[in-house]
């Protein structure tokens, strides 16, 4: 089983900048995608980035592509998403998600993961 803690969420004004990190723990897939997903107020679940286990194939959402960064340490099982210029769109609760998968780099979608984090408020105000 995987455990997937996310940290690094909070209230920021619009333009500034925060980073999430996700701690993973327990079973790691030998090959492995992991990603970023956010949900805000209403909406459904969407994906916002995601990076496969070598780090070659990297997806980001069209609405944060410039503006977020993904890498992942290995030695320290963790995740970041680096988000700066954040807008009041960015509001959302974030979800880092793992599976064994391999991605494309074209797509991410939050059905084909199943292990998933409790999540991490962002909040942007204007």
């Amino acid at each position: 089983e995987v455990q997937l803690v996310e940290s690094g969420g909070g209230l920021v004004q619009a333009g500034g900048s925060l980073r999430l990190s996700c701690a993973r723990s327990g079973f790691i897939f030998d090959d492995y995608a992991i990603g970023w997903f956010r949900q805000a107020p209403g909406k459904e679940r969407e994906g916002v980035s995601c990076i496969s286990s070598s780090g070659d194939n990297i997806y980001y959402a069209d609405s944060v592509k410039g503006r977020f960064t993904i890498s992942s340490d290995n030695a320290k099982n963790t995740v970041y998403l680096q988000m700066n210029s954040l807008k009041p769109d960015d509001t959302a609760v974030y979800y880092c998600a793992t599976d064994s998968l391999e991605i494309s780099g074209s797509t991410c979608k939050p059905g084909d993961f199943g292990s998933w984090g409790q999540g991490t408020q962002v909040t942007v105000s204007s």
